[in-house]
């Protein structure tokens, strides 16, 4: 399966004057958090809460701002999340896709909506 992106649209709750940006994201359910890269978190003026260490794939481990809070829409749901300063893409990993209740098709190659709550996101509680 070759890379799974969406368009997702990520915007700064404690700043409504600033619009909502659109970006590509990948989509990668092995890894957990959203991750931007510091342009967009400039961009959109996101406040660091602390540094976390991460573990990347290739076994490094690194320490790195957490900025937020961050809305993330895609589609018609949304969700509010944090998000790890990294990389120089966005990556939208389990835990907003979770609260989303999105899931990734592997035929289709895409993020979509779960198909067994294609109206609203459901949640296990």
């Amino acid at each position: 399966m070759g890379d799974v992106h969406a368009s997702i649209a990520l915007g700064n709750p404690r700043r409504p004057e600033l619009a909502p940006l659109p970006v590509s994201a990948r989509a990668d359910s092995g890894s957990l958090m959203l991750c931007i890269p510091a342009s967009l978190a400039a961009a959109l003026q996101l406040e660091q809460e602390s540094l976390r260490e991460v573990s990347v794939a290739d076994g490094r481990r690194l320490q790195v701002p957490y900025v937020g809070p961050l809305r993330v829409d895609f589609q018609d749901r949304c969700c509010f999340v944090g998000a790890l300063v990294l990389g120089d893409e966005v990556l939208i990993g389990a835990v907003p896709m979770e609260d989303m209740d999105l899931v990734v098709n592997p035929a289709l190659q895409r993020l979509e909506a779960d198909p067994r709550s294609p109206h609203l996101p459901h949640a296990r509680v």
